[in-house]
């Protein structure tokens, strides 16, 4: 990264340093008693403190100093900016830190690629796989052993990028060792989503100044019901490597009801997100970052509900399709893991587990 600060970084230390002078919002979340213990804001503790920031909302409708008051201070706006910044900037390999910056473009190639893929795929290989039945095996339309290498490998190097990125995010931040009870409450309010109650745990603001928990809510069905698909996963694992259980399994099976759950978390979970970032206060968030934020959460739509219809009409002649269109949407997903929204997730929980280890810290930062 540069040696120069970027005006984003700029304008995130410049506000900082209006509200460590105020105050006024230290009760209302993990950014602000962070901010207290610096006497001065470097390149590291805005990217750090951009990422503690959940966007809730609060501080922007509470602030004395937000526009139009000549001081121009709005934190949550400030804060996405610089996220986005963020994210290019500790993204691996370097060179692909510009797709969080054209990230739209990038989730539509992905997709047309992977749906591509195997469409053609089913095209040549099988030539009714799309007219015929295939009592709902989806190994007779593609390998077992393909379908692992496939996702096995474009998986492990998503994995590794946004390891490495999140490692140097780490590293800049000189978090140093992370005892056990830092971890555990770093734990607890990542799956909790602790910072997304507001102020006063009465929520956030979202077309108004009017505290709603809707998004803490519908974030808890994304990231649950994206955790039960990827148990569905595992458990089908074990009963074809282990237990030598194959393909396709009974309705009432392990897998099927896991994935079932999971299906419906990230079908009503997304579409709540996408109803409220549409209603969103323009004021709050940064506008540029809206094409990631949506074609993120569209992606997570066309999956569960591809994978829904998949399991519905597994029977069908249809079958062949709706796995093309499923596995697609899938591979899509897991190309722009590192450099799409899913990697707020991890660069948040890291900032998270840094606040937890500072506050065991007597010494002002800084």
């Amino acid at each position: 990264m540069s040696l120069l600060p970027t005006p984003f970084e700029a304008e995130v230390a410049r506000q900082l340093q209006i509200c460590n002078a105020c105050r006024y919002c230290e009760g209302y979340c993990a950014v602000f008693p962070a901010m207290t213990r610096r006497l001065s804001f470097e390149r590291a503790d805005v990217h750090y403190l951009a990422h503690l920031c959940h966007n809730c909302g609060a501080c922007y409708h509470a602030c004395q100093y937000a526009p139009p008051h000549e001081f121009a201070v709005n934190v949550p706006r400030a804060m996405a900016q610089m996220r986005r910044e963020s994210y290019a900037a500790y993204a691996w390999p370097a060179a692909l830190g510009q797709l969080y910056r054209r990230n739209g473009p990038t989730l539509a190639l992905a997709l047309t690629l992977s749906l591509g893929l195997f469409l053609l795929l089913i095209l040549r290989s099988r030539g009714t796989a799309a007219s015929s039945p295939l009592g709902g095996n989806f190994y007779t339309v593609f390998s077992h052993e393909f379908l692992v290498a496939l996702f096995g490998s474009v998986l492990g190097i998503a994995l590794l990028a946004l390891t490495l990125g999140v490692r140097r995010f780490w590293r800049d931040s000189a978090a140093g060792p992370a005892p056990a009870p830092a971890v555990r409450e770093a734990a607890y309010d990542t799956l909790a989503l602790t910072y997304l109650g507001g102020g006063q745990e009465q929520g956030c603001n979202e077309a108004d100044d009017r505290f709603t928990l809707a998004r803490r809510r519908f974030h808890h069905l994304t990231f649950y019901g994206f955790l039960l698909c990827l148990a569905a996963t595992l458990v089908a694992t074990v009963d074809h490597y282990v237990l030598g259980e194959r393909a396709p399994y009974p309705l009432l099976s392990a897998p099927v009801l896991l994935g079932t759950l999971g299906g419906l978390g990230l079908l009503f979970g997304p579409a709540g997100l996408l109803w409220l970032n549409l209603r969103r206060d323009a004021n709050v968030g940064d506008p540029a970052q809206r094409p990631m934020d949506r074609g993120f959460i569209l992606l997570l739509l066309l999956t569960s509900v591809s994978g829904l219809s998949l399991l519905a009409w597994r029977d069908s002649a249809a079958m062949a399709l709706l796995l093309a269109l499923h596995l697609g949407a899938v591979l899509a997903l897991f190309m722009t893991l590192p450099y799409g929204k899913f990697a707020h997730g991890a660069y948040r929980s890291a900032a998270l587990l840094k606040w937890t280890i500072e506050k065991r810290q007597k010494e002002t930062l800084s």
